[in-house]
């Protein structure tokens, strides 16, 4: 796990330089990236999300755009449009800001499902259609999407085949006393709080990436792990306080950021607490509460440990 080792340790130190504390996050971004899946940020304003996907785009050397959500954004908006040309009596291609690497969706669920919908494409089959033409995009496309836990006004929430499109959903809390005053500190000699975009960053070599990825790849997985996912997405589809469990999807996620998180540990070799460790992220958008266990109190997370310690652990 070399490469993975470098890329992931060069990325938590070039990180640090601008954004302090947050190092699960920090960690799970990582993993999206790793996989090459998408992510749901969801956190109140102000914690620094659309920050750290740009600083993380400058770190890996990869293109970044920005889309800010509202009620009237169209698809066209999104995935570009052909526009007539009077000087060449043509049509010529408008790009949308979906042509890039990391692409942020900032407050997703402020526009339409329409709207929406125009991601569907890019995120499952990395293409996008513009008047029956098919573009692909990058190897790199990654989607990270941002919502507010908190304010509901205005929103159109993500139907369930979108969600289930992010491989995981990053929650994202305040930082602690000691990492906000050392927030304060780093900007204790900057003129302008946006000057912290500016700090001098050592790229990674491009090739590093994909050389992760293969490692990744290489984690060894036991007969006996296969069947404990699969015990763990079926008991959920069951599961007596959910009317949705997981997907197939799911479960392709929970194995793909499993391997991650072992390669990241330094093994080469899956074992059940990284199965453990994943799944909250994984699963925590995926699953759909009864109303009647919604009243009770109980959150996702809490149900997917309750599932976790119902399944038999294999030895």
């Amino acid at each position: 796990m070399e490469n993975l080792a470098r890329l992931t340790a060069h990325i938590r130190t070039e990180l640090s330089k601008v954004i302090i504390g947050q190092q699960e996050i920090v960690d799970q971004l990582l993993i999206v990236l790793a996989c090459g899946g998408h992510a749901l940020l969801e956190g109140v304003p102000g914690l620094a999300k659309t920050l750290t996907v740009k600083t993380l785009a400058r770190i890996c050397a990869l293109g970044f755009q920005r889309i800010q959500c509202t009620a009237d954004l169209m698809p066209a908006d999104i995935i570009g449009t052909n526009v007539f040309n009077l000087a060449t009596s043509a049509f010529t291609l408008h790009r949308g800001p979906i042509f890039t690497d990391l692409l942020l969706v900032d407050e997703i669920n402020r526009t339409t499902a329409r709207t929406q919908a125009a991601l569907l494409e890019a995120m499952e089959e990395r293409q996008a259609t513009i008047d029956g033409v098919r573009y692909s995009l990058g190897p790199h496309f990654t989607v990270f999407a941002t919502q507010n836990p908190v304010e509901f006004e205005g929103t159109y929430p993500l139907p369930e085949a979108q969600l289930d499109r992010f491989l995981l959903k990053i929650r994202i809390d305040y930082p602690s006393a000691e990492d906000e005053t050392a927030i304060l500190k780093r900007f204790e000699t900057l003129t302008d709080p946006h000057l912290i975009e500016q700090v001098p960053l050592q790229p990674i070599d491009p090739a590093l990436l994909a050389a992760a990825r293969a490692e990744i790849a290489q984690v060894r997985v036991e007969p006996a792990l296969y069947q404990y996912i699969v015990s763990v997405i079926r008991r959920s589809r069951d599961w007596p306080a959910l009317s949705l469990g997981a997907s197939p999807r799911a479960a392709i996620g929970l194995f793909f950021v499993a391997r991650a998180l072992a390669g990241m540990e330094g093994r080469d070799f899956l074992i059940p607490d990284d199965i453990k460790a994943a799944a909250p992220a994984v699963l925590r958008h995926r699953l759909m509460l009864k109303p009647e266990a919604d009243l009770e109190g109980l959150t996702a997370d809490s149900v997917i440990a309750e599932i976790l310690s119902a399944v038999e652990v294999p030895k």
